[in-house]
């Protein structure tokens, strides 16, 4: 049998204290839903990126000229697209971007349609190893689809 003593009253809170951040930002990030291609592998490793930095992430296939049409609807400039497009608390998020941009997308709340990562540079997230990546850009797609840099990685 257990006893509540001093001691284990505060082990007990500081694990709490420990675990009660963690817990929070879990609760407190928005869902992301994901179009993707079924077959796209690349995809997938960016999903896995996203859950294991606490988003909720569902996911729906889908092919072609559907998942071209609701790009081209949702305000994705052609220069803009790449394999997968998600959607997170009114943004639109194309291509492999890193999760600390839709943090930061999502603390600043621009006026905009969303982040894009075009094409599908080595090293991005989901697309191979960091430490061998090729510089790239993340974009802020204006509403007027207008694009401005929202930040840079630089060759590793």
């Amino acid at each position: 049998m257990s006893h509540l003593n001093r001691r284990n009253l505060l082990l007990g809170l500081a694990s709490v204290s420990l675990a009660a951040p963690h817990l929070a930002s879990a609760r407190t990030l928005p869902a992301i839903h994901v179009l993707k291609d079924p077959n796209c592998g690349c995809c997938e490793a960016w999903v896995r990126i996203l859950r294991d930095d606490g988003f909720n992430v569902t996911t729906e296939n889908s092919l072609g000229a559907a998942l071209i049409r609701h790009k081209m609807e949702a305000g994705i400039p052609q220069a803009m697209m790449s394999c997968h497009t998600a959607e997170i608390d009114g943004y639109m998020v194309e291509g492999h971007v890193p999760s600390a941009d839709i943090h930061r997308l999502l603390a600043e709340r621009p006026e905009a349609v969303g982040l894009a990562v075009p094409d599908m540079p080595y090293g991005s997230p989901g697309m191979g190893p960091e430490s061998r990546r090729e510089a790239y850009d993340v974009f802020l797609i204006l509403r007027d689809g207008s694009t401005e840099v929202f930040s840079s990685y630089a060759a590793a």
